[in-house]
């Protein structure tokens, strides 16, 4: 399985309106519940007007598009990277599943995952 890095830095916050978010940019990836708004995005596009933020994620993408069927995936791959105690903070679209990692966790990540069989691109 392909795994392709993404050349960012993401940033994981809150805000207060959806109207805090830009979403013609390149990655927005946003949760809204009953008790938050949450938004994970390039850090140089993190809105002005967070309620919590945390910066320092890089991250990267299963290559592809996952069939609904596929069972497994992102289990597989968070296992690994709690073998190597390195916590993740993953989201997901229709197509595929995104995979963030702190920082001065990445080029580890990255190494587990290429160890474990992983194409890293």
């Amino acid at each position: 399985m392909k795994l392709k890095k993404l050349p960012y830095d993401f940033t994981v916050c809150q805000v207060a309106s959806a109207e805090d978010i830009a979403l013609n940019n390149e990655f927005s990836f946003i949760a809204k519940t009953d008790e938050e708004l949450s938004l994970v995005c390039k850090t140089a596009d993190t809105p002005e007007n967070t309620t919590a933020r945390d910066d320092g994620w890089k991250g990267f993408r299963i290559q592809g598009v996952l069939d609904f069927s596929l069972i497994g995936i992102l289990s597989k791959i968070s296992a690994i990277l709690a073998e190597n105690r390195i916590g993740i903070f993953a989201v997901s679209s229709f197509n595929t599943d995104y995979i963030f990692v702190k920082a001065d966790n990445y080029g580890k990540a990255m190494e587990a995952l290429a160890d474990a069989g992983y194409t890293v691109e």
